[in-house]
């Protein structure tokens, strides 16, 4: 008989091959209801335009690529996902100097779309079963300041993660998706918690301030976190329990090794 976690594995799994019509995210780019290996969400955002700007964005290449080899070097199943399901943008600015990692997630998942490149068909968090997977983890890149704070399943996946005892995790823009988390008697989930994500100083440095909905390092803060900053560009992971932040791009592989480690301590519990 599979663990249940398999089974609402296969499950979500199921469903994403429905709505999104193929499994772009899995490791094996099959079905394995047997798989009993863990299982992350690695969230890509939709979001394409950078604001007023008349400027594309999208998810940073490096933020995904890397994190999906620490994952997929471990054993994990990685599907890659996001609020709305289907087309994910790659920010154009993350295609210079790409590093090989970087090089081979794009030949894996990577098309040319209408606007730029994209990872098409990501499933819908909507159709993913929270408690069937260990942890989940936002990719950052500009434009998830515009869908993950509200976008479709984001809350509701993230939180079930946690609530079933999984890791979330999120690098650079990528703790958007943190803000309007909740915990216990609806209190925001980063209150109390040291946490990072791109500061306020970065946003100056590549002079985007004006262009954000919102300053992440502001809205953290605002809302009861600690938040822990690095230098600019400089490498970052800040861990919190099950809760694990990265600062910028640099940060990245870091981060995902730490939900790795996280969630092994986990399971040995």
């Amino acid at each position: 008989m599979l663990p249940i976690r398999t089974f609402r594995l296969a499950l979500s799994l199921l469903v994403a091959l429905a709505c999104a019509g193929a499994l772009t995210g899995c490791q094996s780019g099959k079905l394995a209801p047997s798989d009993a290996r863990p299982a992350v969400l690695l969230v890509l955002t939709n979001h394409a335009d950078l604001g007023d700007t008349g400027e594309p964005t999208g998810f940073f290449l490096a933020e995904a690529a890397h994190p999906w080899h620490v994952f997929h070097d471990a054993g994990w199943i990685v599907v890659l996902a996001s609020p709305k399901g289907g087309q994910a943008p790659i920010d154009p600015r993350s295609l210079e100097n790409v590093d090989e990692e970087s090089q081979r997630f794009l030949d894996k998942f990577a098309r040319d779309g209408e606007d730029g490149m994209v990872v098409p068909g990501t499933a819908r968090l909507t159709s993913m079963k929270a408690s069937a997977f260990e942890a989940i983890f936002f990719a950052g890149g500009h434009g998830t300041m515009w869908d993950f704070p509200e976008g479709p399943g984001v809350r509701e996946t993230a939180e079930g993660v946690y609530k079933s005892g999984g890791v979330v995790a999120a690098v650079c823009h990528g703790p958007a998706a943190l803000v309007n988390l909740r915990g216990k008697g609806g209190k925001p989930l980063v209150a109390g918690r040291r946490v990072t994500g791109f500061t306020n100083a970065e946003e100056d440095a590549v002079e985007l301030t004006d262009a954000m909905p919102f300053l992440l390092e502001t809205r953290l803060r605002e809302l009861g976190a600690e938040f822990v900053g690095a230098g600019n560009f400089e490498e970052n992971v800040v861990v919190d329990g099950r809760m694990v932040t990265g600062q910028n791009p640099a940060s990245a592989r870091d981060t995902a090794q730490a939900v790795v480690r996280i969630a092994a301590e986990e399971t040995d519990r």
